[in-house]
């Protein structure tokens, strides 16, 4: 089913690829930054990062992830007595509201549950919830292996799953005062597994497509927008992408089977992958993410501004703009930013690894010189 819309894409790139991207008012309207939520002892820091970095640079979307490292009190058990607190989000809050900028918290749901060597807190407090309890998990665990272990998932057919995160998705968005959540939903590669006594013989990109219809559907009770990761929607194969950046377990098909009122945060980092295309060809909305290479990212925020401006209305107005993602963890970001830290140099000999501050300051410029469309 991926393969016209993404010809359609290259087609659309092929069009307009020569074209310059400093037409007047060709900016995106989203200009976002992704980043894991400060400790609590940085808090005040961050925000006035916020003040003097964030908002004189243009950015107007910040995601937060949080993830389960809050003080929670709808779910006592879930609560991480050394995470966030009520009155640290209050200061995060009051800060983005004064730059007029959309706050977003971020908890990872679905995947991401583990890494190799240990569990997250949703399945160390609730290991009933695994969906492969027979993985065990180990030290010095190397991709690929045996297993194919990387992050455990939740099953998203437990019939207490829901009753756990759902009060803990409204508790965040409560104190985040959000009328939006992104539930991460990336790299998920245990779904559906054989063994799995309530989901091993249903179709993957069902399973897939249910769960992200659920957290919609929770999220909507409450006039709140779903963020996800559009990995899973992508097909590997066919776009050759693979199975990191696109999906080789079959659940590529959820792609026109979720609702189209979801926000796509479609992550390529060393390519502009022409993506953006397919999902907005698909009627999804969707935000180009960048990581660690200026290059890539200014190719993508080029992207996106020359296909919004050769688009009827309904495909512009779904192609919402560029967000820079820091996987580094928000401390780490603080000091390189402020020159307490230097990058890592390289990430193998002789290919220049690439910084996340220097691409993001690279968007922001380029977003400065763009007024918004």
């Amino acid at each position: 089913m991926a393969r016209v819309p993404f010809a359609l894409g290259l087609f659309l790139l092929a069009a307009v690829g020569a074209r310059a991207a400093d037409t007047p008012g060709s900016g995106p309207p989203v200009r976002g930054l992704f980043i894991a939520a400060p400790s609590p002892g940085r808090v005040d820091e961050f925000v006035k990062f916020i003040d003097e970095e964030l908002a004189p640079r243009g950015v107007n979307t910040l995601i937060l992830g949080v993830n389960y490292e809050y003080q929670f009190a709808s779910r006592s058990e879930m609560a991480d007595p050394h995470g966030l607190s009520k009155g640290d989000v209050a200061k995060l809050v009051a800060s983005c509201r004064k730059a007029k900028i959309h706050l977003i918290p971020q908890i990872n749901l679905l995947g991401h549950q583990s890494w190799a060597d240990h569990l997250g807190r949703l399945l160390s407090v609730h290991p009933e919830l695994d969906e492969t309890p027979w993985v065990k998990l180990a030290p010095n665990v190397k991709w690929p292996n045996p297993d194919r272990l990387y992050c455990k998932s939740y099953c998203p057919r437990h019939p207490q799953v829901h009753e756990i995160v759902f009060p803990l998705i409204d508790e965040i968005c409560d104190a985040f005062e959000s009328d939006a959540f992104h539930a991460g939903l990336d790299e998920v590669f245990y779904l559906g597994e054989e063994k799995c006594p309530r989901c091993g013989k249903a179709d993957k990109a069902e399973l897939f497509a249910d769960e992200v219809k659920a957290i919609r559907d929770r999220l909507a009770s409450k006039n709140r927008k779903l963020w996800i990761w559009g990995d899973r929607l992508l097909d590997g194969d066919t776009t050759g992408l693979g199975e990191w950046e696109a999906s080789t377990n079959q659940t590529s098909r959820a792609i026109d089977l979720v609702p189209k009122d979801i926000i796509i945060c479609d992550w390529h980092y060393e390519q502009a992958a022409p993506t953006p295309s397919l999902f907005a060809l698909k009627g999804l909305s969707v935000v180009a993410c960048p990581w660690r290479k200026s290059d890539v990212a200014l190719r993508q925020l080029r992207d996106m501004q020359d296909i919004r401006g050769q688009s009827p209305a309904p495909t512009r107005d779904r192609l919402l703009g560029v967000m820079q993602t820091s996987w580094n963890g928000c401390d780490s970001f603080l000091d390189e930013f402020y020159g307490r830290k230097k990058p890592a140099a390289t990430e193998k000999p002789r290919r220049p690894r690439g910084s996340e501050v220097e691409c993001f300051k690279a968007l922001a410029d380029a977003w400065k010189s763009k007024p918004s469309s």
